[in-house]
């Protein structure tokens, strides 16, 4: 994997792995917190850019997200493809989320779709 550096852009909803040099984003969860019935981040997209697709980001990305989670006592409620897929072959990593909180979190994003 290239030499990246990732940081949570809380406000914004994302999650961005930061080239080598530290300025350009070469990849994005975009992700939301979810407050009920429980809070968690749902992470809706995941995007790597072409030049950039290849070399790990994407799960250093899901990775990362998963560890935030797990500092701040947080569940993952993935609704990204590439994130439940992450999650499926990193299940000591990944815990499953509730399906209660994943039919919140699909509830939440059809009601706030703006964003995403």
């Amino acid at each position: 994997m290239s030499d990246i550096e990732i940081r949570d852009d809380r406000p914004a909803g994302r999650l961005e792995a930061l080239g080598s040099g530290g300025g350009e984003v070469v990849g994005h969860i975009q992700y939301f917190v979810l407050e009920s019935p429980a809070r968690a981040l749902v992470p809706v997209h995941t995007i790597v850019e072409p030049a950039h697709e290849g070399q790990g980001i994407a799960g250093s990305l899901a990775r990362e997200l998963y560890t935030i989670a797990a500092r701040e006592g947080l569940t993952v409620a993935p609704l990204c493809p590439y994130v439940v897929k992450w999650a499926e072959r990193h299940p000591d990593e990944a815990p499953a989320a509730d399906p209660e909180l994943l039919r919140a979190a699909r509830a939440w994003l059809a009601a706030h779709p703006e964003g995403f």
